[in-house]
């Protein structure tokens, strides 16, 4: 992290994973532990997925948050478009979720991190922390996944796997 701090004016990490890998956490915790005193912008896909069934759509939009001022986020309870969210183009910036890293968008960034667990484990954490919510959309969110992982290879892309 250090080296990321050091090397970037304004660094841009990537975080990328299946569903319950444990992204958002990570995340989090490295925004809150981040190197210098600067504040940590954290952005995630759960806030550009436009509903269930925008994974790709939500990934795509990843080198635009990275390089421009803002998104529009997307309202889960309204099904559409949400508020505008405005990004501090010197602040840090951490990208978490599954698509957020492509061949797309690791030029942007200066460290991207795969996390890797068993799709057993990440079924029981994200259906812990979700519930019947998500319960009822896993295998259409999965073949998402699976999609995203056979076009844009995120684990071959990462500097760091981390296994979780």
């Amino acid at each position: 992290m250090h080296r990321l701090v050091e090397a970037d004016a304004r660094p841009v990490l990537l975080i990328d994973g299946g569903a319950g890998s444990g992204k958002t956490s990570l995340a989090a915790a490295l925004a809150a532990a981040w190197p210098d005193d600067r504040p940590v912008q954290v952005v995630g896909l759960d806030e550009l997925y436009p509903g269930w069934g925008g994974l790709a759509a939500g990934s795509a939009q990843v080198p635009r948050v990275i390089t421009g001022s803002g998104f529009r986020t997307w309202d889960w309870a309204a099904g559409r478009p949400g508020a505008w969210r405005a990004l501090d183009a010197s602040a840090p910036l951490v990208v978490e979720g599954c698509g957020a890293l492509t061949p797309a968008s690791r030029p942007l960034a200066g460290l991207a991190l795969w996390l890797d667990v068993d799709a057993v484990t990440r079924r029981h954490r994200a259906l812990a922390r979700d519930g019947a919510t998500f319960a009822s959309h896993w295998d259409d969110w999965a073949a998402q996944e699976a999609a995203h992982w056979l076009a844009d290879h995120p684990r071959d892309l990462a500097d760091i796997v981390l296994r979780t």
